[in-house]
């Protein structure tokens, strides 16, 4: 499962990533993000949170890469990274460095309170 959340005054999007993803799920997110991105201007930062996930079906880095591809395009900035555990981190840190531009200043947190220190709203 996933869950999308913006806030507009903040610039900030957040995408949470729970229990098993498979590509299905993937894809709904991806256009759910689209449908977001149109009220969101250049220049702000995304959340990731992978705490709660359990896996995700290695067929979703398609729909990984379309999203990263979006945010990329529509000029994200920061993207902080909740992963605890680093085995969880499905590859995007290998993916981000094909899909994002040199200047998205990416970190990946072990805490969401060490992601709300970096990210605050």
């Amino acid at each position: 499962m996933y869950h999308i959340t913006l806030d507009a005054a903040a610039r900030l999007f957040t995408i949470s990533w729970t229990g098993h993803v498979d590509p299905e799920e993937a894809q709904c997110c991806h256009e759910e993000i689209q449908q977001h991105l149109s009220n969101i201007k250049p220049g702000f930062r995304m959340l990731t949170d992978l705490s709660d996930l359990e896996s995700m079906d290695f067929t979703c880095s398609t729909q990984i890469d379309r999203m990263m591809d979006l945010f990329n395009k529509c000029g994200v900035e920061t993207i902080v990274r909740v992963i605890p555990n680093p085995r969880k981190d499905i590859g995007f840190s290998i993916m981000s460095l094909f899909h994002y531009s040199h200047g998205v200043h990416i970190v990946t947190c072990k805490t969401m309170e060490e992601a709300k220190r970096i990210l605050p709203v």
